[in-house]
C-alpha cells in the first residue's frame, strides 16, 4: 500500500476532462506535491461512489453487532462506496467512523415509526404520535444532520398501506427538523401518505413508487429529492407474496412494482433530483451499488446522469465535497470510460477511500 502524499492522474469519468489530484492526509489538494507517488497517471478517475439508502446496522434477524457492521461496510467499500447515507439503524454505528478502511457516514439515527407500524425493533415506535416532533429533535441530535420517518407502512385494520402521521404531526416534524439544523427524509411505498408528506415539505422521499404527475410537478416545485432503491423494488413481488392474510396489500404492492418504472421515469423526466441507494440491509445484500446505478440507467436515465447520481452529485447534495481542495479523497480508478461500459466499474484498478488505497475486488 502507498503510504505518504500520492498523485492520481487521468480522466475526469464524467466530463472527460483532464484531471489531476494530490493527496495528503486524506484530503484532495489540487496544486502539485513534490515527492508525491503516482498511484495512476492514465486513468479514468470517478468520485468515489455515494450508497444514499444504507443500513450497515441492519441484517435480517437483527441483533448486529458492530463487528458485523463492520464487514457489511467493508463489503460496500470494496463495490466503490466510499460514502454512505445511512437512513436508519437500531445500531450506533459511530465506532465505525475511527475505522480508515470504512466509508464516511452521514446518519439520520433511528427509523422514527408506531407500533406494529413498521418492522419490529428497527427504529423508535410512538404510543403517542403527536410527541413525533420531539422524537425527530432527539434523532437529529443522535444522527449526521438527518432525519428518518416511516411515512406509511401496512395497517393489518384496514389490509393495506396507509399512513402513519396526520398532516398537523408532519408540519411540526419538519419544521422540528429544520430547527435542529436537520433535513428529514421518509420512508414511503403507497400513494396516500405522499401529498401530506410532500406539502408538510419533507426534504427526500425513499422510494416513492406511489408519485402520481401532480406530486412528482409538486416535487420539482419544492425541489425535493427522491432516493427511489430500484434495486429493492425488484423485491416488491417477493413480499406481497408473503402477505396472504391482506390481499389489498399484495394487490397494491403488485400494482406499485408493476408501474415502478413508469412513475421513476416521469420523475426522471419532469426534473426531480434522482439519488442512487440500494437499501441494503434487510432483504438487499451489500457491495450492490453498481446494480442500482445500471438499473437507473435501464430505467431510461442517461448514463453519464445515473453515474453522477451515485458519485458527484450525489456528493454535492449531501455536502460532502468531490475533487475540490480540501475534499475527502474518495475516488475510484478505472481502466476504460465507464460512460460507455457501466460494467467497467465492476473491475476498478484502485479504490482510494479517505485517501487510503484499499485495493480492487
Amino acid at each position: 500500500m502507498a503510504t505518504g502524499a500520492l498523485h492520481v492522474g487521468g480522466r475526469d469519468a464524467l466530463s472527460g476532462d483532464r484531471i489531476d489530484r494530490w493527496i495528503v492526509d486524506g484530503e484532495f489538494r489540487t496544486e502539485r506535491v513534490a515527492d508525491a507517488t503516482t498511484v495512476a497517471d492514465d486513468a479514468w478517475l470517478l468520485p468515489g461512489l455515494v450508497d444514499a439508502h444504507n443500513h450497515v446496522g441492519i441484517a435480517p434477524g437483527l441483533g448486529v453487532t458492530i463487528e458485523q457492521a463492520r464487514a457489511f461496510a467493508y463489503a460496500d467499500v470494496a463495490a466503490g462506496t466510499t460514502l454512505i447515507r445511512e437512513v436508519g439503524s437500531p445500531v450506533d454505528t459511530h465506532p465505525l467512523d475511527d475505522d480508515p478502511r470504512c466509508p464516511r457516514f452521514i446518519r439520520a439515527g433511528k427509523h422514527i415509526a408506531r407500533p406494529m407500524r413498521y418492522l419490529r425493533d428497527y427504529g423508535v415506535e410512538l404510543d403517542d404520535p403527536d410527541d413525533l416532533a420531539a422524537e425527530v429533535t432527539r434523532q437529529a441530535a443522535a444522527g449526521d444532520g438527518w432525519v428518518k420517518l416511516v411515512g406509511d407502512w401496512i395497517d393489518r385494520d384496514a389490509g393495506d398501506l396507509a399512513p402513519l402521521w396526520t398532516r398537523a404531526q408532519l408540519d411540526a416534524a419538519v419544521e422540528a427538523a429544520h430547527t435542529a439544523g436537520a433535513t428529514i427524509t421518509a420512508h414511503v411505498f403507497g400513494s396516500d401518505a405522499l401529498p401530506d408528506l410532500i406539502g408538510a415539505g419533507v426534504d427526500c422521499i425513499e422510494h416513492g413508487t406511489g408519485l402520481t404527475p401532480d406530486l412528482i410537478d409538486e416535487m420539482v416545485r419544492r425541489d425535493i429529492a427522491l432516493v427511489p432503491t430500484m434495486i429493492q423494488i425488484e423485491n416488491f413481488p417477493g413480499i406481497a407474496d408473503g402477505a396472504d392474510r391482506f390481499p389489498t396489500y399484495q394487490a397494491n404492492m403488485r400494482g406499485l412494482y408493476a408501474r415502478a418504472g413508469t412513475v421513476m421515469a416521469a420523475a426522471r423526466e419532469a426534473g426531480v433530483r434522482i439519488f442512487a441507494g440500494t437499501d441494503a440491509g434487510g432483504f438487499v445484500g451489500h457491495g450492490r451499488i453498481v446494480d442500482e446505478v445500471e438499473a437507473l440507467a435501464a430505467m431510461g436515465m442517461p448514463v453519464t446522469d445515473a453515474l453522477d447520481a451515485a458519485s458527484a452529485g450525489a456528493r454535492r447534495w449531501l455536502g460532502a465535497g468531490v475533487f475540490d481542495d480540501g475534499d475527502r479523497a474518495d475516488v475510484l480508478i478505472l481502466d476504460a470510460d465507464p460512460r460507455a461500459d457501466l460494467s467497467t466499474l465492476r473491475r476498478p484498478r484502485e479504490i482510494i477511500c479517505g485517501g487510503v488505497p484499499v485495493g480492487s475486488p
